[in-house]
């Protein structure tokens, strides 16, 4: 691994991994987009009236970021790589589930008493997606500087050959109807947390936390787990120039019902 001094006097580890965070956001927002697309295009729809100029200009850029990151992918050392663990047993994720559980709770209490109500403003855009009582109830707080605490069960996840998010690098957490930030709040992060915020609701704590677990254990990261990437999706459709107004309590409750948590 290369030490600060090795990336130049001007770059940091920190701000390398920053970045590179960032980016992969950014990557799984276009992820989302494009996921849209093919929910309501085929192919043929797309070829046939899309503008020749940004489909060409998309593949092109897909194609790049292909080739960069499948290059990245191969250069990291075998022994680094991601081998897939043997599947906990029942009892396994069942304990688990109450880990994550019990930790949100905890989170939630810790950092209500500090937290704040949502600014008038942020009401007023969040309105059209969101009922009147949740925006009433939420509360936020930015931590300035700090970060949020790495849960103690993090290390018998790593243990088990999983690796956990890292919670101290997100830009923000939602302990049921407290949403924490680790740096500045943003209008994406505050979407998202809140999506998380109607799923709590409607799952509960245990649902939530059980069906987080499990297609964790599914999937081994937290941007595929499906609470996680409808967040996601919701927060492309709201910040989509094309936006359209749209209740998220009645899509959660859509992907609940079609079984798609």
């Amino acid at each position: 691994m290369c030490s600060p001094e090795e990336l130049g006097s001007s770059v940091s580890v920190e701000q390398l991994n920053a970045e590179l965070e960032q980016a992969q956001l950014e990557l799984l927002s276009a992820h989302c987009a494009t996921h849209q697309l093919r929910r309501h295009y085929s192919t043929s729809d797309l070829v046939r009236f899309g503008r020749r100029d940004v489909l060409r200009k998309s593949a092109e850029t897909a194609s790049a970021l292909n080739e960069f990151y499948d290059g990245i992918g191969k250069a990291i050392p075998q022994p680094e790589r991601h081998s897939a663990p043997p599947k906990p047993t029942p009892e396994r994720i069942v304990e688990a589930v109450g880990w994550l559980a019990g930790y949100l709770r905890q989170q939630r209490d810790h950092y209500f008493p500090v937290a704040g109500g949502l600014s008038p403003q942020h009401k007023a855009m969040l309105r059209p997606y969101f009922s009147a009582a949740l925006l009433e109830q939420v509360r936020v707080i930015e931590l300035q500087g700090a970060r949020v605490a790495i849960p103690e069960f993090f290390s018998q996840v790593r243990a088990a050959g999983f690796e956990p998010p890292e919670v101290n690098h997100m830009e923000s957490l939602t302990f049921l109807d407290v949403v924490v930030f680790n740096q500045q709040l943003t209008l994406r992060a505050l979407f998202h947390a809140l999506v998380h915020c109607v799923q709590f609701q409607i799952l509960g704590v245990e649902g939530y936390s059980e069906q987080w677990v499990e297609s964790f254990v599914e999937n081994r990261t937290h941007f595929t787990v499906p609470l996680e990437v409808h967040a996601f999706s919701l927060a492309c459709r709201f910040l989509s120039p094309l936006a359209e107004r749209f209740s998220v309590e009645e899509q959660v409750l859509r992907w609940r019902d079609d079984g798609r948590y």
